[in-house]
Formats: C-alpha cells, sequence, structure tokens
C-alpha cells in the first residue's frame, strides 16, 4: 500500500552536468555581431544558451562572446548546432569560433607583441579552419611593420596594428573579406582577457 507523496522523477540533468561527465567551460566567439546591422542583445544570446541545455552561462560584452559549461565532446557537432540555432533565433547567417576556455587561455599567454602599448592594438585572429589561418599569412606576405605585425599561433593569427586603424591596414582589409567569414573571427587582446577572467 503506497504511503505519502507519490515519488519524484529525478530531473533531467542539462548538457554539462550528465552523470560520470565532467563539464568543460567553453567560449562561443561569434562574428559580426552589433556590427553591420545585425544587433543581438546580451540577454537574448544569454536565454539562447540557456535553452540549448549549457551551463553557467555568461556573455561578455556586446561583441558576440558566451562562455558556457558542456560535456559534449564533438566540437564539429557542438558548432554546427549552436550556429543554426543562432540562425534560426536571429535570423541571420552566423558563424561561430569555438573553444574551450583552457585552449584559448594558451592562445593568449602565446601573444608575441607588446601586450600593453598606448601607440598600438593587441588582436588575436581565431580560426576554426587552420587552411584559412595559413592563407591569410600567405596573402599578407611582407608586411610593413610601422601598420600591421602578423604572426601564426597555434590555431590563431597574432596581430598588432597602430591605433585608430582596426579597418584600414592591408591586414584588416583582407580579414574582411567574405572568404574568411565562415572561419575567422578577431578580438582585441583585452577582450580575450575578460573571457579568461570571467
Amino acid at each position: 500500500m503506497a504511503t505519502g507523496a507519490a515519488k519524484k522523477k529525478p530531473a533531467a540533468k542539462k548538457a554539462g552536468a550528465r552523470a560520470g561527465n565532467k563539464a568543460v567551460r567553453h567560449v562561443a566567439l561569434l562574428r559580426g555581431v552589433n556590427v553591420n546591422g545585425i544587433t543581438i542583445r546580451s540577454a537574448e544570446l544569454q536565454a539562447l544558451f540557456v535553452e540549448l541545455g549549457f551551463g553557467a552561462v555568461r556573455t561578455v560584452l556586446a561583441s558576440g562572446n558566451v562562455l558556457f559549461d558542456t560535456d559534449e565532446t564533438d566540437i564539429a557537432a557542438l558548432r554546427q548546432r549552436i550556429e543554426q540555432a543562432l540562425r534560426e533565433r536571429f535570423g541571420y547567417e552566423a558563424w561561430i569560433v569555438l573553444l574551450a576556455q583552457a585552449t584559448v587561455a594558451r592562445m593568449a599567454a602565446g601573444y608575441p607583441f607588446e601586450r600593453v602599448d598606448e601607440e598600438r592594438h593587441p588582436y588575436i585572429v581565431f580560426g576554426s579552419d587552420p587552411a584559412m589561418l595559413d592563407e591569410v599569412m600567405a596573402k599578407a606576405g611582407e608586411l610593413d611593420a610601422h601598420t600591421d605585425r602578423l604572426q601564426r599561433g597555434d590555431g590563431v593569427l597574432y596581430w598588432e596594428l597602430p591605433r585608430g586603424e582596426s579597418t584600414d591596414t592591408p591586414v584588416a582589409k583582407l580579414l574582411a573579406k567574405t572568404r574568411y567569414k565562415s572561419s575567422t573571427t578577431t578580438r582585441n587582446l583585452r577582450t580575450v582577457e575578460k573571457l579568461l577572467a570571467a
């Protein structure tokens, strides 16, 4: 004979909290957000990632940076799932670079130029396709060190340029080409450091 309240079924566990698997902190870097007419509010972006089942979701700044926990290990499939959700929710051709936060930390630690310079900006170009990063390096050719400084890293390009010229230098114009839209996105080193501190 049953007594007391009926036993509750255990709640379904979200991605990033499945039994036996350890969640890993990831960083989704969206390209082209809040520029060129594509406006996505941070609260709406965070809500979407929560709906996708990720844990500890947090957005950083307004340039399309999302931190979240997941135990999913198929990064290519995870990236595609997020991109599709972004397209469906916000109605634009969404592309992201998806990395573990620990990987981003290693990339940032390898920045080869001056990290603090009153006259120049430090940037990291993240890429999901190593061949495209190699192509950018090859097409950049011999650079004038007074404008662009570009160096290949593991999964990234390290880039430094004069303040106030972030859209005008040869490398800036090269990275703006449609060919690299689906596989690269650029962040200031200060932004990257905020992603690591979050």
